[in-house]
């Protein structure tokens, strides 16, 4: 078995699982902002504090996705585990 062609296809399947982050961040952040919407219904003057804290938690939510993607670009453009072969 070629090494290279070993490393480029586990690499792939850890790219693709890097990639599944974005689905993680989309479902929580889908949740957030449904129960926030909840909450603004309930109290209506408690809007600010509601929205500034579900902006925040999005902003966090969002960078583990994007935290994947650059793993999975660095896994399938520029592979550093090929050097080592």
């Amino acid at each position: 078995m070629d090494p290279k062609a070993f490393v480029m296809g586990c690499s792939a399947i850890a790219a693709g699982l890097a990639a599944l982050s974005g689905l993680g961040s989309g479902l929580g952040q889908g949740i957030a902002a449904g129960k926030a919407a909840e909450a603004v219904g309930r109290q209506p003057e408690a809007r600010g504090s509601i929205l500034s804290t579900m902006l925040i938690g999005a902003a966090v939510a969002e960078t583990c996705s994007i935290y994947g993607l650059i793993i999975a670009l660095i896994l399938l453009m520029g592979n550093p585990f090929l050097a080592l072969l």
